[in-house]
């Protein structure tokens, strides 16, 4: 079975009680039961992780092709818009990445608008809340398949 690892980033520990009227009220336990149901629905597995250290992230995309990991999906929250070492590492991964945010990033903060990792991503979601994490789970487990 093909494993899609879901990458979330800093604060994103802290789904359901920070800003809930941007994020909403669900929490990254109850994203991870969710997903675990649509992944064995769609014939996948998905492997978690959360960090809020930027070397910690960098750290686990780099192990991900010689642990049999077939895509991600990455949540870098505010390190989308940062770090240049976040993107290479992606880039240099060679899987297949879908870059989510909970919240719409256009309709936000000037500076939320530029993601440095969109570019090495194969497509990004944003603003459609935790479902956009589901989305982005099918299309990596379609492509996969295919």
């Amino acid at each position: 079975m093909k494993t899609i690892a879901v990458l979330n980033g800093p604060n994103l520990d802290r789904l359901g009680r920070r800003e809930p009227e941007i994020y909403g009220r669900e929490t990254l336990a109850d994203l991870e039961r969710k997903l675990h149901a649509e992944a064995a629905d769609l014939g996948v597995a998905v492997d978690f992780f959360q960090s809020n250290h930027e070397g910690a992230l960098i750290d686990r995309i780099s192990a991900m092709p010689e642990s049999g990991v077939a895509g991600m999906i990455l949540n870098a929250a505010g390190l989308t818009h940062t770090s240049v070492a976040l993107r290479d590492a992606i880039k240099g991964s060679g899987l297949p990445a879908i870059e989510v945010h909970i919240s719409n990033i256009h309709a936000r903060e000037e500076f939320r608008a530029h993601s440095m990792t969109a570019p090495v991503c194969v497509g990004v979601v944003t603003g459609l809340g935790l479902a956009g994490y589901s989305f982005a789970l099918k299309f990596l487990a379609d492509r996969i398949r295919a």
